[in-house]
């Protein structure tokens, strides 16, 4: 999944952002890391670009336009914005994205989302983790250098103009966040809804805890495992994790609020609920960690969700102890249902060894292809056992059932996408109507005929804008134009379902390729031993 962080920074060294972005930094001090000789180590791989610089240094050209503007000349000024969008690891093997694709989707979503600021697009093929996802690092001046459309996260008629500066509110990063999910979605990505929290929420300064903490327990236990002793701890865990799964562990076995409270204080912490809000105290502090900072697993509905779930788990099973009572061992066992999903890998379609070999393959390529099938009848056989399957009638019936399933999402997903595209219209044309505000209300105040024929003609472009966004209006039969905020609030709310859906059909795409790759092999080697079983019967007659 693609995640969106902004920073924003009062450094008036706009050389030090560039700096950051080409050579390489120290992961927890965030300093250059030099070499033997005490010079800057370039980063291995990277691609870099600018914007509206006009061909000069990205920094050159923002301390140009701030003495040009007179504006970020105060310390307490933030001189710059950093966007990182950093996508899911597993986009690179699996949907074929690359640095350079990846700098393309950054360069197109900052001149989208950042026009008339002066800009650094950087994309980077690793994160300082290491685990593999490709980010890509957007760097802004504050400053806008020119008029711009009015965009929908703005709130001002100052936001698009030019010698003013950008502001990242709250509303601003939700349009942002959302975006980025269209953007991912648009491309075939992966990607969670970023509009409405997340089951474990880690800030950044856990985060860090966590890696600092980590790196010192590995610096501790060094000389043990180099003595060939165990250590007892390897993983790091922070306060506010090792509080997760305490109450985790509190969730999995309680079937009442009271029953949670009582086991969290055995372990030394306490709930407490405020104003439809839970918190939790910790032995070691003196005031509570509220759920919203630990994740939206922990909040009040979701735990009294569970609870709920776990309560009717309790009852079902004692009900079921009451209406089947145990069997012996010679008793009847009741059939496995059959699962919704495969705990297995995604199994391959076999080879057709004949036909390659009457296409020209060789003898190595037939023992490949033979330890091949084998491999993938075993891993076929497994997948139809999780599956619960009993006949292939019954695996072909699940076949059609899931390409069912599959186009019916497709279909719900083709509504919303298109319902979205309209609501966005909508919103494009509001403001640019908005935009056109002040000519139309000058065009009022010019008292004769002749005056404001004038005035039209002085303005000839707004009222151009205006006409049309008029006539989209009509056309659509909107009598009363929505207020911008709720437009955008509508939008989200699609875009949000949107991902659910969009999810949900991966799911389903995914699970009916897999059947539909289990029956083409059963389907291949009862073809293949066709001629076996009749050859046998042959013999037996």
């Amino acid at each position: 999944m693609a995640t969106l962080k902004h920073i924003n920074s009062k450094n008036a060294d706009y050389g030090a952002a560039e700096q950051y972005l080409l050579f390489e930094h120290d992961e927890f001090t965030m300093k250059p890391v030099l070499d033997e000789t005490g010079r800057l180590i370039p980063r291995e791989d990277y691609r870099l670009s600018t914007l509206n610089c006009g061909g000069e240094d990205f920094a050159v050209a923002c301390m140009r336009a701030n003495l040009r503007y007179e504006k970020n000349q105060r310390r307490e000024d933030v001189k710059s914005h950093h966007y990182i969008i950093s996508f899911d690891p597993r986009d690179g093997p699996d949907n074929g994205l690359t640095v350079d694709r990846a700098q393309e989707l950054g360069e197109k979503f900052c001149a989208e989302h950042f026009p008339g600021h002066q800009a650094l697009v950087c994309t980077h093929p690793d994160g300082h983790n290491h685990s593999g996802n490709i980010h890509v690092h957007i760097v802004i001046n504050s400053l806008r250098i020119e008029e711009v459309p009015f965009l929908p996260y703005m709130d001002r008629p100052a936001d698009t103009k030019a010698g003013c500066k950008h502001r990242c509110t709250d509303a601003a990063l939700r349009y942002f966040k959302s975006e980025v999910m269209e953007m991912c979605h648009r491309e075939g990505l992966y990607q969670i809804d970023l509009l409405n929290g997340s089951k474990n929420r880690v800030t950044d300064r856990e985060y860090w805890a966590q890696k600092k903490g980590q790196a010192a327990l590995d610096r501790q236990n060094a000389p043990m495992i180099a003595g060939g002793i165990t250590p007892r701890q390897t993983k790091f865990e922070t306060n506010k994790e090792k509080l997760r799964q305490t109450i985790r562990a509190a969730l999995s076995t309680a079937a009442s609020f009271e029953d949670f409270s009582s086991l969290l204080l055995r372990e030394g912490v306490a709930v407490k609920e405020s104003r439809g809000r839970l918190s939790y105290l910790t032995p070691d502090r003196t005031k509570p960690i509220t759920a919203r900072k630990l994740g939206d697993d922990f909040d009040r509905a979701a735990v009294l969700a569970v609870l709920e779930q776990n309560a009717a788990r309790a009852t079902e099973k004692a009900a079921a102890i009451l209406e089947y009572p145990r069997r012996g061992k010679t008793g009847i066992q009741p059939t496995k249902a059959p699962q919704t999903a495969p705990k297995q890998d995604g199994v391959q379609r076999l080879v057709d060894i004949e036909q390659k070999k009457a296409e020209g393959k060789g003898r190595g390529y037939e023992r490949w292809a033979t330890m091949h099938n084998l491999k993938q009848m075993a891993a076929t056989l497994n997948v139809y056992q999780e599956y619960g399957f009993t006949s292939p009638e019954q695996l072909e019936a699940a076949v059609d059932t899931a390409y069912q399933e599959m186009r019916q999402t497709s279909g719900k997903l083709k509504a919303l996408e298109t319902k979205l595209q309209g609501k966005k219209e909508l919103q494009r044309q509001v403001l640019a109507y908005a935009k056109t505000k002040p000519a139309r209300d000058g065009l009022k105040a010019q008292k004769s005929e002749k005056a404001r024929a004038a005035y039209r003609q002085a303005h000839e472009s707004d009222f151009i804008i205006a006409d049309a966004a008029a006539r989209y209006f009509r056309e659509h039969g909107i009598t009363k134009l929505p207020a911008r905020k709720a437009l955008q609030d509508e939008i989200e709310q699609l875009v949000s379902k949107k991902s659910s859906l969009y999810n949900t059909y991966h799911e389903q795409k995914q699970r009916y390729t897999e059947l539909q790759t289990v029956k083409r092999n059963i389907d291949q080697i009862l073809r293949r031993s066709e001629p076996h079983r009749r050859k046998e019967q042959s013999h037996e007659r």
